[in-house]
């Protein structure tokens, strides 16, 4: 999932003199990747992409990119959104081109679909105000039709969606999610949850198994590592009857680590859209979201 209580490389308010922002509007396929982040001996995400624009622009320097919000390892996308800072001589020379360049370039498992001039005050991370990820469940007894394998957790127990939504329900607002996050030093985990909600969906209509998947839809205005991945895995336990539905509500509100909550595998989570404001509110934005949170009554 995103991991936006990690650290990342400092940021500017803008780009250098004589530089120009661009924003990057990508997806992936997270399977082969050890997360979005760059790591000395693995592939990744945004190695794969500043390699290629260094390659296709036959630049000397290697440009770093700015995320949204760095997924793990497994974790696929097709919302992400990415800013990069590049020469304006550069941009001049190369603008119209790159996207086709960078298509011919970069490995079938990552796509940039859209490269474009940002306005002033955008900043793929800090300017967001929200990130969707969908997280999808097959409870078929049968298991998961092998072509969606890639994006679909197959839970071997008859998921109960009404009893998920009341569950989900508790959890929505703003609140100290330090129960469903790893924590990180300096970092702090409060984070706002806007929506939270299960559906039921009908798998793809040409496969030969009937039935439907259970899909959770979560969004917020940014999220810790592991989190995602830990709601849904206590949601599970509310739809297969395991524990009652005032278990994730019960867990939240305790502060720490449940042991009977499982961060659950990441393939079944995808990014799929991250929301920005009016482009006259992205500076202010961009300020308010470098400030450290409390709760109220938090000193």
């Amino acid at each position: 999932m995103v991991n936006d209580c990690a650290e990342q490389p400092p940021v500017k308010d803008g780009p250098a003199e004589g530089h120009v922002r661009i924003r990057l509007d990508l997806a992936y396929q997270g399977a082969e990747f050890s997360g979005w982040a760059r790591q000395r001996g693995r592939r990744t995400v945004q190695e794969e992409i500043e390699s290629a624009l260094q390659v296709v622009t036959r630049s000397a320097e290697l440009f770093p990119l700015t995320v949204a919000g760095r997924t793990d390892a497994g974790v696929h996308a097709r919302g992400q959104v990415a800013h990069v800072d590049l020469p304006a001589g550069l941009w001049a020379e190369h603008g119209e081109k790159l996207l086709r360049r960078l298509a011919g370039r970069l490995p079938g498992d990552v796509r940039i679909y859209r490269v474009t001039e940002a306005p002033a005050g955008f900043d793929a991370r800090f300017a967001a105000i929200w990130r969707r990820y969908a997280y999808r469940v097959a409870d078929h007894q049968g298991g998961v039709d092998p072509l969606l394998r890639g994006h679909v957790l197959w839970h071997d127990r008859p998921l109960d969606v009404d009893k998920m939504n009341e569950a989900a329900r508790l959890l929505l607002g703003e609140h100290d999610f330090a129960a469903y996050c790893k924590k990180r030093e300096g970092a702090t985990t409060i984070r706002t949850l806007l929506e939270l909600r299960w559906d039921r969906v009908p798998v793809d209509p040409y496969a030969a198994q009937e039935g439907s998947l259970a899909v959770a839809t979560v969004r917020a205005d940014a999220f810790c590592h592991n989190m995602v991945r830990a709601l849904v895995g206590a949601m599970l336990l509310v739809g297969d009857g395991h524990r009652p539905v005032e278990f994730p509500g019960e867990v939240l509100a305790g502060g720490v680590r449940n042991s009977a909550v499982n961060v659950i595998r990441p393939h079944g989570l995808t990014l799929e859209e991250v929301g920005y404001p009016a482009d006259d509110q992205l500076a202010e934005r961009n300020r308010l979201a470098r400030r450290m949170r409390t709760l109220p009554g938090q000193s």
